[in-house]
């Protein structure tokens, strides 16, 4: 009988953790650099992806998990969040499929890598 709960509740994980939504995540993005990971969405929520403007010239990004009822809005956020003075403006587009939010901008490995090599190359150049 254990046995056969056991294996119910196995089942029971394993259709939960397959219907949950994976989507690249990244907090802030300025121009086309934006530091992304994968994760996973909690239920009744979709991927997005995020593009705006900061001081109406700086182009920003974001991506990852949105509430399904704050998809597809447009949203200002202001500094300090009391005032009316905006610090950026940006379009929240969700989609629905596994990391149907792009590609990732790039990733923080590729980014340590890129660092490394600009810090060694000035050296040698110095």
């Amino acid at each position: 009988m254990n046995r056969i709960l056991l294996q119910i509740v196995a089942v029971g994980v394993f259709f939960a953790v397959g219907q949950a939504l994976q989507c690249y995540e990244c907090k802030i993005g300025f121009w086309n650099l934006c530091i992304t990971k994968k994760v996973m969405c909690a239920q009744g929520e979709r991927c997005f992806s995020g593009k705006g403007k900061a001081a109406r010239f700086v182009d920003i990004s974001m991506k990852g998990c949105l509430a399904v009822n704050d998809c597809n809005k447009t949203y200002d956020v202001n500094f300090p969040s009391t005032s009316n003075s905006t610090l950026y403006k940006i379009t929240k587009t969700c989609c629905n499929s596994n990391l149907c939010n792009a590609a990732p901008g790039v990733s923080s490995s590729a980014m340590v890598v890129t660092t490394i090599f600009a810090l060694l190359f000035a050296h040698i150049m110095v």
